[in-house]
C-alpha cells in the first residue's frame, strides 16, 4: 500500500510525484508559519519543476477547503454523538480542531494537488 510507485507514498512520505526520490517541502513538519507550505524550486533527484506555472498552487485552496469541510464534520459527529456536546461546544471544538492542523492540511492539500497531475515514472538506468 505505501510502497514506492504509488500516489499514496508520495503524499505521507512528502516525496517528488515523479520520481519519489526528492523531498517535496523544504522543512520537515512545524508550526512556523512562515516554513509551512515553502518548497524546494525542483527536485534533486529528477529536476521536476514543482511550480509548474505560475499560481499553479491556487488550486490546492479547493482541496484544502474539503479537507476543511471533510474534518469539520468528523470532528462534529464525534464530538456530538460519542461524547454528547452541546452545539455551541461542539462548535468550539471545531474551531480548536481546525486550528491545531491547519498547517497539515495546508501542507497535505499542496502535495495532493501536484499529486493529480504528476504521475509517477520510474527512474532509467
Amino acid at each position: 500500500m505505501f510502497k514506492k510507485g504509488t500516489k499514496i507514498y508520495s503524499v505521507v512520505r512528502g516525496k517528488c510525484p515523479k520520481c519519489h526520490e526528492g523531498d517535496f517541502f523544504k522543512y520537515k513538519f512545524t508550526f512556523n508559519p512562515t516554513k509551512i507550505t515553502q518548497l524546494h524550486t525542483n527536485c534533486s533527484s529528477c529536476n521536476l519543476k514543482y511550480m509548474m506555472e505560475p499560481s499553479f498552487f491556487f488550486g490546492a485552496m479547493y482541496v484544502n477547503y474539503g479537507l476543511t469541510v471533510a474534518l469539520s464534520v468528523a470532528v462534529f459527529i464525534i464530538s456530538k454523538v460519542f461524547f454528547g456536546l452541546d452545539l455551541l461546544t461542539s462548535f468550539a471544538t471545531i474551531v480548536g480542531a481546525l486550528v491545531i492542523l491547519a498547517p497539515l492540511n495546508l501542507r497535505l492539500s499542496r502535495i495532493l494537488w501536484i499529486n493529480m497531475f504528476v504521475s509517477y515514472k520510474k527512474k532509467e538506468k
